[in-house]
């Protein structure tokens, strides 16, 4: 039996995946800035340097273009769980996750998209890997949530669903946009101010 040769990647497919990456970095940029009603597939182009026939051959639309982004983003997520102590508990854990998608979506690092746009949302949910991603990431949070309230740290009266998507409406919460344009408040204020308003709600009262 012959070995296996792998081949390396031509100069050409590491241009095409190079040119790749940096429309995916761009259209991140803007979703997280601007939002995806306000970001255009010329404006990714633009910011990239190509054409947007250019860009047509990486992603055929601009929806395919936003899940693509958030395949990747989805992909942070998960790898930054992977850095977290297992030394933590459950709710320290869901703590720290959220905490560091408030900093990023603080900094313009985190693209939230619309839920009422059905073409989007079609996309989305065609697209097997990343509802694979979604669902692992659900998995994770799922079971903390359970074990901590197994442990007498969440409160067992509310859904564990109800928590799950109420810390992910944390992350896209229009309240934070007000408060950074408001001034009033630093960003480290309103990240604790975020972190107390959701674990005030699900958190066991202490007696």
């Amino acid at each position: 039996m012959e070995p296996v040769v792998n081949e390396k990647p031509s100069f050409k497919q590491r241009q095409f995946e190079a040119r790749e990456d940096a429309i995916l970095d761009a259209a991140h940029e803007l979703l997280a800035n601007r939002g995806y009603d306000q970001t255009t597939v010329d404006e990714v182009a633009a910011a990239v340097g190509i054409a947007k026939a250019s860009l047509y051959k990486h992603f055929a639309s601009k929806e395919a273009l936003a899940t693509a982004t958030m395949r990747r983003m989805l992909g942070r997520v998960l790898a930054y769980i992977d850095t977290l102590s297992p030394e933590l508990g459950p709710d320290e854990s869901l703590r720290a996750v959220l905490e560091w998608a408030l900093r990023l979506r603080l900094a313009g690092g985190l693209p939230t998209l619309p839920s009422s746009n059905s073409a989007l949302v079609d996309a989305l949910t065609k697209d097997d890997a990343y509802v694979a991603l979604v669902v692992q990431l659900s998995s994770r949070l799922g079971f903390w949530i359970q074990f901590a309230k197994a442990t007498g740290k969440l409160r067992t009266d509310l859904p564990d669903e109800a928590i799950l998507l109420s810390f992910y409406a944390r992350t896209c919460d229009p309240t934070i946009d007000f408060l950074k344009r408001g001034g009033a408040l630093d960003d480290e204020t309103i990240v604790q101010t975020m972190l107390t308003l959701f674990f005030d709600g699900v958190r066991t009262p202490r007696m």
